[in-house]
C-alpha cells in the first residue's frame, strides 16, 4: 500500500498549496504591505549595534575628516608664516622652510581629495535628499489641495512655488544650524588652540556641520530657484507623424523584469501581489522572437532591475532566457538597478550592509560580469582624463579579471578599493553611432551607493558621468543620442497617491541632471524603468520615456505590456519619437487555478 502511493504521488493536494506561496512571500512587499507596517517591522528588527557602527562610518567619520581639514590647513599656513618671518634671519630656517612648503604641497593634495571625497560623501547621504525630500512633500500635499483637477500650466506652476519654496525652507533651516552651532566650531586658528585633546572630535564635528550648513544654505536656495525657472515636466499629447525618407530605428525598451531563482518564487516587492517564476518571461522573449521574424528591431533595451536581488542564481536563470534567444541577445543592451546592486532581502526589510561589507562589492562584480557578457565587445568606455571614448568594456576589465574573480571567491577587501575604480569608471557606456549622424546609445549607473534594505531605490548620477556624456556627444556632434537611465528622472506631472511614491525614489539630482541635459535638446531622448508604470512626456525639450515592468504589478493570470518604440532622425538632424506599438503579453489562468 505505501509502495503503490509512493508510485502514484499523494492521495490528496495539500492543505496548504506551496505553489502560490504564503505570508513570508510578503515580509518586505511595499504591494501587500503597508509602509507604517514595513517601518514597524524594521525597528523590531533592525540590528542596534550595526545601525549605531554604519552611522559612525557613513556620517561620523566623514564628518571628522571634513571638520579636521580647516584647523590643519590653518596651522599649516601659520608655521609657513613663522618660518617665512625665521627664513630671513637663518639660512637653515629657510632650508626647513622650504621643506615645510614642499611638504605642505604634497599633503596639501592629499588632504583636498580626502576632504573632497567626504564633503560628497555626506552631500549624497544628507544634503541633496534633504532638499528633495521638502520638495516633494510640499508638491505632494500642494498638489492633493490644490491641484487634484487642475490644468497642465496650472500644476506645472504650483510645482514651481513649491520648489522655490522649499529651497527657501531648508536655507532657512541650515542657516538656523549654522547659528546654533557656531560658537562650537573652531575653523580658523592654530591646533595648538584646542587646548585639550578631548575636544577635538566635538570641534571637528562642530566644524563639519558648519560647512554642511552653510553650504546647505547656499544650495538650496540656488536649487530652488533653478527648480522653480526651469521647464516642466508634461506628458506628451501627440507624437512625431511617419516620413518615408526618414531613418528609423525601432527598439524594445523592457525594464524591471526581477528575474527570481526560484520556479515558484514571488518578487520582493509584489510580493504575491505580482507574478510568481519566470515563465512569463520565457513567453515574453518568444513573443519579441515572432514580433522580430515579420518587423527586423534594431535594439533590445533593459533599463535595469534584471534581477530581483542581484543574486548569483538569478544571474543564471537571465542567462538561460538570453541562451534562448541567440539572435535577440546580440542586440540587448542593459544597465545596473537598485535591486542589481543595492541591498535586498525578501525575508527582512530591515537588512543592513555595512560599508565595509562585501556585499555590494560582490553584486557589482556580478552585474559587471554580466553587463561585459552580454555588450562587452559592443560598448565603450570613457576615459575621461583624456576626454576621449575609450575602449570597450571588454578591453578595459581585462587586466582586472584576477582580482575579480578572487575577490568573488575570497571578498578579500585588499581589492576592493582597486575594484571600486573599476565599477566607477565602467559608466557611461557607450555604443557609437554608426555614422557621425546616426543613433549612439549612452548607459548610465543611476544608483546611489546606499547600505539599507530600506532605501536601497535611492539615485543619483554622478557629475563624471555627466562628463562622460558631453564627451561622447562632441566626439559625434552630428548625431542623435539615447540616454539610458535606470531612476526616473522628474516626478510626472499627476498626483501621487502616496507620498512614499515621490520620496526615495526618483533621481535626488534628477533636476540638476536634465538642466545639464539641456543643450542636447533635439538630439536626445531619455528612457527609465523604476516607476513599473509607463509614461511619454517631455521636460525642458528632452524626451522622457518610461517603461512599464511585465513582472510587478499583475499575477499570472493577468496580461501586462512592453513597448516597442520607433525613433527617426529627420532631415534637418532631429531626434524625434513616433507613436509607440503596444504589445500585450498575456497571462496564463492556469497558474493560479
Amino acid at each position: 500500500m505505501t509502495r503503490e502511493r509512493q508510485q502514484n504521488g499523494p492521495s490528496a493536494p495539500p492543505i496548504v498549496d506551496p505553489r502560490l506561496g504564503d505570508i513570508e512571500d510578503d515580509a518586505s512587499s511595499t504591494k501587500r504591505r503597508s509602509m507604517l507596517s514595513l517601518a514597524g517591522s524594521l525597528l523590531v528588527e533592525i540590528s542596534l549595534p550595526k545601525l549605531i557602527l554604519a552611522w559612525v562610518l557613513l556620517l561620523v567619520v566623514p564628518g571628522l575628516l571634513l571638520g579636521l581639514a580647516p584647523i590643519a590647513v590653518t596651522s599649516w599656513l601659520g608655521i609657513v608664516t613663522d618660518k617665512l618671518t625665521a627664513a630671513f634671519i637663518c639660512i637653515w630656517s629657510a632650508v626647513l622652510f622650504c621643506a615645510l612648503i614642499a611638504l605642505g604641497w604634497y599633503g596639501w593634495r592629499t588632504l583636498l581629495r580626502l576632504v573632497e571625497k567626504n564633503f560628497w560623501a555626506l552631500n549624497s547621504i544628507v544634503v541633496e535628499p534633504g532638499y528633495a525630500a521638502a520638495r516633494e512633500i510640499l508638491r505632494h500635499f500642494a498638489e492633493k489641495l490644490f491641484a487634484a483637477h487642475a490644468s497642465d500650466t496650472t500644476r506645472a506652476r504650483l510645482r514651481a512655488a513649491c520648489a522655490a519654496v522649499a529651497g527657501i525652507l531648508v536655507c532657512g533651516l541650515a542657516v538656523l544650524v549654522l547659528w546654533l552651532v557656531w560658537p562650537s566650531a573652531h575653523l580658523f586658528g592654530k591646533a595648538s588652540d584646542v587646548t585639550n585633546w578631548r575636544d577635538v572630535v566635538p570641534v571637528a564635528l562642530a566644524n563639519s556641520v558648519v560647512l554642511i550648513a552653510a553650504y546647505f544654505a547656499v544650495a538650496a536656495l540656488v536649487w530652488g530657484l533653478a527648480d522653480a525657472t526651469m521647464s516642466q515636466p508634461r506628458s506628451l499629447k501627440e507624437f512625431s507623424k511617419t516620413k518615408v525618407k526618414d531613418r528609423r530605428w525601432r527598439i524594445v525598451h523592457l525594464s524591471d523584469i526581477h528575474i527570481v531563482a526560484e520556479r515558484y518564487g514571488f518578487r520582493v516587492e509584489s510580493g504575491r501581489s505580482g507574478a510568481q517564476g519566470n515563465e512569463r518571461l520565457r513567453r515574453l522573449f518568444t513573443q519579441i522572437e515572432e514580433i522580430d521574424a515579420e518587423a527586423p528591431l534594431d535594439l533590445i533595451l533593459i533599463t535595469g532591475d534584471m534581477t530581483d536581488a542581484g543574486i548569483s542564481t538569478e544571474w543564471v536563470e537571465f542567462f538561460d532566457i538570453l541562451d534562448g534567444h541567440p539572435r535577440l541577445a546580440e542586440r540587448v543592451l542593459m544597465l545596473p538597478g537598485n535591486h542589481d546592486l543595492n541591498i535586498i532581502d525578501r525575508s527582512n526589510p530591515a537588512r543592513m550592509d555595512l560599508p565595509t561589507s562585501p556585499d555590494r562589492r560582490l553584486r557589482q562584480i556580478r552585474a559587471l560580469s554580466a553587463m561585459n557578457t552580454v555588450q562587452g565587445p559592443r560598448v565603450q568606455v570613457v576615459d575621461l582624463e583624456s576626454g576621449r571614448l575609450g575602449v570597450t568594456l571588454e578591453k578595459s576589465l581585462e587586466s582586472h579579471i584576477a582580482d575579480m574573480q578572487l575577490f568573488a571567491d575570497e571578498a578579500r577587501p585588499i581589492f576592493s578599493s582597486a575594484l571600486g575604480e573599476v565599477w566607477t569608471k565602467s559608466f557611461p557606456m557607450v555604443v557609437p553611432p554608426g555614422h557621425e549622424d546616426g543613433l549612439g546609445i549612452i548607459l548610465l549607473n543611476s544608483n546611489a551607493d546606499t547600505h539599507f534594505s530600506f532605501t536601497n531605490a535611492l539615485g543619483m548620477v554622478s557629475a563624471e558621468q555627466v562628463r562622460g556624456i558631453e564627451i561622447a556627444c562632441e566626439a559625434y556632434p552630428k548625431a542623435c543620442w539615447i540616454i539610458a537611465l535606470h531612476h526616473h528622472v522628474i516626478e510626472y506631472p499627476w498626483a501621487a497617491r502616496a507620498l512614499s511614491e515621490r520620496i526615495g525614489t526618483a533621481l535626488i539630482n534628477g533636476n540638476w541632471f536634465i538642466r545639464s541635459l539641456q543643450p542636447l535638446a533635439g538630439r536626445v531622448i531619455l528612457m527609465h524603468g523604476h516607476r513599473h508604470i509607463d509614461w511619454m512626456g517631455e521636460c525642458a525639450g528632452l524626451p522622457i520615456v518610461s517603461a512599464p515592468s511585465p513582472v510587478m504589478e499583475a499575477t499570472n493570470d493577468m496580461p501586462t505590456t512592453f513597448y516597442i518604440h520607433t525613433l527617426v532622425v529627420d532631415a534637418g538632424g532631429q531626434l524625434e519619437l513616433l507613436s509607440p506599438e503596444r504589445i500585450v503579453v498575456d497571462g496564463d489562468p492556469k497558474t493560479n487555478a
